[in-house]
């Protein structure tokens, strides 16, 4: 097969607008996000290993699940409640790739659940090689008055703190040549003034994977980071965006549209894997060509 022009690989044309209630379900969307269900293969580069993702029920988190899966891994999954349908759909997948799926529902700003979610996935998987962090929470106000305190501590309470938290537990399980896969975005880079609080939390992240990688280096530990540009997800129809935005959504990058989760899946292996032995206090932008400084 020859390369493919990574313009029009996948949709170009507009989106429809739609709408759902946070946090929305990627199985009511038009056109549902490509999360590697079946175009995703796998090369074994995961062979044996125990994963965790955070939000792995949907977009970005569920791409990484499931290549995970089929590289080789059994992956534990976290989501709210209210992603169970999502969720169910995910642990089929993995277990068709002929791996051990688990299922870890709850709210990852209540900071006692980070750590039992941790040591919940340590003993239903044997074991801990990997904690994906993705998880996230977006809404847009139209200018500076519309964040208040409440939107704020919403958004780095679910950005940034299980971060922390989710770090803190899993150091007890991670041994050398284990890895954390954190998430941040182009807007810890580029930050829009209809997302102040999102963008914030995304750039704490990036400073905590740096911060993070330099203490455990000495561990053996590594810690690195995807920051991910415009992607097709229930993020942005659930508030993420106007709605005047959505149909255009993407096209400003220079690929000329937006991402599709799937195409995340090969950095979140790549830095999981043996392949990034010598790699760690890095982020990795995935933009559709924004660059990032």
């Amino acid at each position: 097969m020859s390369a493919q022009d990574p313009r029009n690989k996948f949709k170009t044309s507009d989106y429809d607008q739609q709408e759902q209630e946070l946090p929305g379900l990627q199985s009511k969307m038009t056109p549902q996000p490509d999360c590697g269900e079946t175009s995703y293969k796998g090369h074994e580069r995961l062979k044996g290993y125990k994963m965790l993702v955070t939000g792995g029920d949907s977009a970005i988190g569920r791409a990484a699940a499931i290549a995970y899966a089929k590289e080789g891994a059994d992956v534990a999954i976290n989501y709210l409640p209210s992603e169970e349908e999502d969720a169910q759909e995910v642990k089929q997948v993995i277990e068709d790739a002929g791996q051990k799926g688990i299922l870890i529902p709850g709210d990852l700003r209540d900071e006692q659940f980070n750590y039992d979610m941790v040591e919940t996935a340590y003993n239903e998987l044997g074991g801990l090689d990997n904690v994906t962090l993705v998880a996230g929470h977006q809404q847009y106000h139209d200018d500076i008055h519309g964040f208040n305190t409440e939107a704020f501590a919403e958004t780095f309470e679910t950005n940034v703190y299980p971060v922390f938290w989710t770090v803190q537990k899993a150091l007890e399980y991670l041994k050398p040549g284990s890895s954390i896969t954190t998430t941040s975005s182009v807007q810890g880079y580029n930050p829009s003034p209809i997302l102040h609080d999102y963008a914030a939390s995304k750039a704490a992240i990036i400073s905590l994977t740096k911060s993070f990688s330099e203490e455990l280096g000495a561990k053996g530990i590594r810690v690195n980071c995807v920051a991910p540009g415009p992607f097709w997800s229930p993020l942005q129809i659930t508030g993420g965006q106007p709605q005047s935005a959505i149909p255009t959504f993407g096209q400003q990058t220079p690929l000329g549209r937006a991402g599709q989760p799937v195409e995340l899946s090969g950095t979140y292996v790549l830095l999981a894997s043996e392949d990034s032995s010598y790699t760690t206090g890095q982020v990795f932008g995935v933009t559709g060509g924004t660059q990032i400084d």
